[in-house]
């Protein structure tokens, strides 16, 4: 077995695309069959009350890898912001900014400056390259958001991907990008590593493989967890998971390894349900923010532990420091918390996490808030069991309990009126604290009758 001569962990994040926070069997599924991440949540920590800092990909990773709130990135969607029927959109949405700013210093850069090399492998999406981001390495990443977009091929080879030569012919993109992850650890005795490791997988177009899509067509569904071709595609991400586990332990890597795997934003309704969480992807309901997370650091996490801790991958960027042993860079505003006081003494705090969306989004369902919109301009704050969420077309608000009611169907703020005003307050502060942006301008083809 190997030994790296540089004692520093190594740090391995293993960002799932679109991946809710019921589809692994150690959440409860009885449909999908995940036993090697399952296996790491009996190494690690699982946090139940884990969540994306956005409803979709690109703010939620331009958040993560700057360490960043949306209202500082500009990042709040994919492309235009002016989704959905403009007739029925009552404001102006704020302009969107697609990509990171070129000098926004990024968590893989500062660790990629002390000494970590590094490699983006899959899913990168918030600028055309990575490498201009702090990654010695790029496989398959660019501005595209899923594997079919921007003329790309798909899930099966030839992938018609720029940044990853092609296979050959029906080869499977999960496998071919966990394939490279492999070479990469191999190329990196006596240097600590950090990968991005964020397969395209489970994100749409649901493309499994035949033989697996099959076995789910014979195996009964539950709890709206019903769709063989993504469970297809579940059961292949987490044994693509368990090959890079065993390389780590066949490399003796493991040990010195931080492993953290989580999901970049809620499931797609459509296709899986996160009951008792109310809607998925887009929405900033439970569904569409809460999501799966566990992380293995042997020897410093203790095995088989749940904590209910509110955490957030706005958090990412400072454990990962701190886990490093690097500082903060100067001057770097750092919206998230370490949570390495967490992972080692199971230390309790408390603290607020904010969303801002001031922006529309469409494919709306009987979760959300009409058949039109996932989400409509607001902003949301949650801080311990309450949580509170303000719309800007007409001032609404409401205010849910956690604890009682995690569908969040029964608003409170007329029974706990005070409590409504100090979050409101709070939440008001915060974005004047990061300029946030309200839309209040009316869109000229608004038509009050048909809404």
């Amino acid at each position: 077995m190997s030994q790296t001569s540089d004692s520093r962990p190594n740090i391995l994040l293993i960002n799932i695309d679109d991946l809710g926070w019921k589809d692994l069997g150690y959440m409860g599924s009885s449909y999908y069959e995940t036993p090697n991440i399952d296996g790491l949540a009996e190494d690690g920590m699982v946090f139940s009350r884990a969540y994306a800092s956005a409803a979709n990909c690109a703010p939620s990773r331009a958040a993560l890898f700057t360490g960043q709130y949306a209202p500082r990135t500009g990042v709040y969607t994919v492309n235009s912001s002016a989704r959905g029927p403009s007739e029925r959109r009552k404001l102006k949405p704020t302009p969107n900014t697609r990509h990171i700013d070129q000098q926004a210093v990024t968590v893989s850069e500062v660790l990629q400056q002390n000494g970590y090399r590094t490699a983006h492998i899959g899913k990168w999406h918030i600028s055309d390259n990575p490498e201009n981001h702090g990654f010695d390495v790029n496989i398959g990443g660019n501005s595209a958001g899923n594997p079919r977009a921007n003329g790309m091929g798909g899930y099966f080879s030839l992938y018609n991907n720029p940044d990853l030569a092609d296979g050959d012919e029906g080869e499977y993109l999960t496998d071919r990008l966990t394939a490279e992850t492999l070479e990469f650890i191999k190329s990196t005795e006596g240097e600590p590593f950090f990968i991005n490791f964020s397969p395209y997988t489970v994100h749409t177009p649901i493309q499994p493989k035949p033989e697996l899509q099959k076995k789910y067509q014979q195996k009964e569904g539950s709890h709206g967890q019903e769709n063989p071709g993504y469970a297809a595609m579940v059961e292949t991400m987490d044994k693509n998971v368990g090959r890079i586990i065993e390389q780590l332990k066949a490399a003796g890597q493991y040990h010195n390894t931080l492993i953290v795997f989580t999901s970049d934003n809620g499931g797609v309704y459509r296709i899986t349900k996160q009951w008792p969480l109310r809607a998925g992807k887009g929405s900033y309901y439970e569904g569409g923010i809460r999501v799966p997370m566990v992380v293995v650091w042997p020897g410093r996490v203790s095995p088989s532990t749940t904590t209910d801790q509110m955490v957030s991958n706005i958090d990412f960027y400072p454990t990962l420091l701190e886990v490093a042993g690097i500082n903060k860079p100067e001057n770097k505003v750092l919206d998230g918390m370490s949570l390495v006081p967490l992972l080692k003494e199971n230390e309790e705090f408390d603290r607020a996490l904010y969303w801002h969306f001031p922006i529309y989004l469409q494919g709306g369902n009987e979760e959300t808030q009409g058949p039109y919109f996932q989400t409509r301009p607001g902003s949301v704050i949650q801080q311990g069991d309450w949580k509170l969420h303000e719309y800007f077309e007409n001032g609404r608000i409401a205010l849910y309990n956690l604890a009682t009611d995690v569908e969040e169907r029964k608003d409170l703020k007329e029974l706990y009126p005070q409590k409504a005003e100090e979050l409101k307050a709070k939440l008001k502060q915060w974005r004047q604290k990061t300029n946030a942006p309200v839309p209040d301008t009316r869109n000229p083809d608004f038509e009050s009758s048909k809404n």
